[in-house]
């Protein structure tokens, strides 16, 4: 990709252009050295564009319809004049580290809208259900002017932990009819930290099934938990859904914003995803030490064949690394 000069990224986003916002993005995503200083000089430059766009992520098992839903919330806020920009994480191909789903595929009719942004992102086998550079893709999008900035989780099961961290509130998808299984797993993973559960696919031929569903979601709260957060049901194609759910979510923003929780969420992100930068770069640094490189195959191989445990070659590799890091800082 061609690199363009720090200004012309700046004004692009001040302008709200998508083509630049898309040349931004791949910027921040870059994991080349030179890349990565001029995405950190773009990022400092645009922190007093930061918007107060609400951050939405919606996370839940795959096929539960997290795809469809936000097309249709997207669709409905982009009818109202606003600008939507959604961060689809899919998972990444092993091979060749891209997007193997493509979302911008699945949401044709939001992704055509002028007032919309689609941007389908690899994971590239980030933990937490996003990518390494969600955070800053977030940032991006709220400086080029979107009100809205919708992330899509990749939806692997306990994981989807790094949605809660980069978004002002939390979405968690159930089907219809779902049974105990799923109501649990959500328990031993997001339950705490959702804002909004929404049980999807609720028409009227499954009324029944959603209700029970709901109806399981709050005796898993009531078993000690905090309180049960509002259960919206939402089934796609209904205008009267779209529009129930895009009003639950103002509330949901504008209490939170009222009781100065939104200023600390936000902060709260800032530090973690800080922390999120730190331990990236370390292993990046270690990964990358050209004396670490020579030793790592002989000791893999060794641990595969039980020569030596996980650990100690762990230590070992660590050690000799801390080592001539010492050496540099004493040089």
């Amino acid at each position: 990709m061609r690199r363009l000069p720090l200004e012309t990224y700046v004004e692009g986003l001040r302008q709200g252009r998508r083509e630049i916002l898309s040349q931004a993005i791949t910027l921040v995503e870059s994991s080349r050295e030179d890349d990565r200083l001029l995405a950190q000089a773009l990022l400092e430059a645009l922190l007093p564009l930061s918007t107060r766009a609400i951050r939405i992520g919606v996370t839940g098992a795959p096929g539960v319809g997290k795809s469809t839903l936000i097309e249709d919330l997207g669709s409905f806020w982009v009818a109202r004049g606003y600008r939507v920009a959604v961060l689809a994480i899919d998972p990444s191909s092993q091979n060749a580290g891209g997007s193997l789903l493509g979302d911008k595929t699945r949401m044709h009719e939001l992704g055509r809208h002028p007032s919309a942004y689609v941007r389908p992102s690899p994971s590239r086998g980030a933990l937490g259900g996003l990518g390494l550079r969600s955070f800053e893709a977030a940032l991006l999008c709220e400086a080029a002017g979107f009100d809205r900035v919708l992330i899509e989780s990749v939806g692997v099961g306990q994981s989807e932990s790094d949605v809660v961290d980069i978004s002002d509130l939390c979405l968690y998808l159930l089907a219809a009819g779902e049974g105990g299984d799923e109501v649990q797993a959500m328990k031993r993973g997001l339950s705490e930290r959702i804002d909004l559960v929404v049980i999807s696919k609720a028409d009227e031929a499954r009324r029944a099934a959603a209700a029970q569903t709901r109806r399981r979601l709050r005796s898993v709260y009531a078993q000690g938990l905090k309180d049960c957060p509002p259960i919206v049901l939402f089934h796609s194609g209904s205008a009267n859904a779209s529009e129930g759910l895009a009003l639950e979510i103002q509330a949901l923003w504008q209490r939170s914003d009222r009781a100065g929780a939104l200023e600390e969420r936000r902060r709260r992100q800032h530090r973690v995803w800080m922390w999120r930068e730190i331990n990236d770069q370390l292993h990046r640094r270690f990964r990358e030490h050209p004396e670490v490189q020579k030793r790592l195959a002989a000791t893999e191989k060794a641990v595969e064949g039980q020569e030596q445990t996980p650990w100690k070659a762990a230590h070992a590799l660590l050690a000799f690394y801390e080592a001539r890091a010492e050496r540099l800082d004493e040089g």
